[in-house]
């Protein structure tokens, strides 16, 4: 693509590509603020909103017809910028409500849930989209788009997906006063599981005043 059609696609900002990306950048952004642990107490409720809001673009991208990129090979963007302080910035931050249990396809009979982390959900998601950002800044935005397309349909909108129904299952248990019984039997470390019903209600009373707090609620309120 040449840079005259790359710089008349950039200046319409009603065209699909700005738009997608825009959605993109402001969720790679936002993530990589609340990793900071500035703000820690706006983090479950932030983290809510820029989901809901990166999921309407994916939503907007398995809408679409299949986006056919320009190059039949998928050029080559370089290295894949590191995520593991990412994902480990967000664990902190998430601890103790980090780990939750999903079931990875509703229409697959029976499945199983497994344990899973909110924290590896967003570093995930961040490499999948960065990777499309890389050709899009690129000037190969035919190929951005087709890697956001693709990977919102394998990868990156089922486990965002999973992350905003954990989050939002976080607000509903503070909002509507219901305990979380079982936080310390899910885990994703084989090693790391717990009977003591002490550490299932501290669990859960930490979560509560933390997500509580900047909601400008108290559990239970109306």
């Amino acid at each position: 693509m040449s840079d005259a059609t790359l710089n008349s696609i950039k200046d319409d900002p009603d065209d699909f590509a700005v738009q997608i990306c825009d959605q993109v950048q402001s969720f790679l952004v936002s993530v990589s603020e609340v990793a900071k642990g500035d703000d820690p107490d706006s983090a479950v409720p932030y983290l809510l909103l820029e989901l809901s809001q990166l999921l309407l673009a994916g939503g907007r991208l398995g809408a679409h017809e299949d986006i056919v990129p320009d190059e039949r090979y998928e050029p080559d963007v370089g290295p894949e910028p590191d995520v593991d302080e990412l994902r480990l910035r967000l664990a902190s931050l998430l601890e103790p409500i980090d780990v939750y249990s999903e079931v990875f396809d509703p229409y697959q009979p029976r499945s199983a849930p497994v344990a899973c982390r909110i924290s590896d959900d967003l570093a995930d998601v961040v490499t999948d989209l960065r990777h499309g950002m890389a050709h899009y800044r690129a000037g190969r935005v035919s190929e951005g788009l087709w890697w956001w397309q693709f990977s919102y349909l394998s990868n990156w909108g089922p486990t965002a997906s999973a992350a905003l129904r954990a989050l939002q299952s976080l607000v509903a248990h503070v909002r509507l006063d219901t305990p979380l019984d079982e936080l310390d039997g899910l885990d994703t470390d084989s090693n790391a599981t717990s009977d003591d019903g002490e550490l299932e209600a501290e669990a859960g009373a930490v979560m509560a005043a933390e997500i509580a707090a900047p909601l400008g609620i108290k559990p239970g309120d109306a």
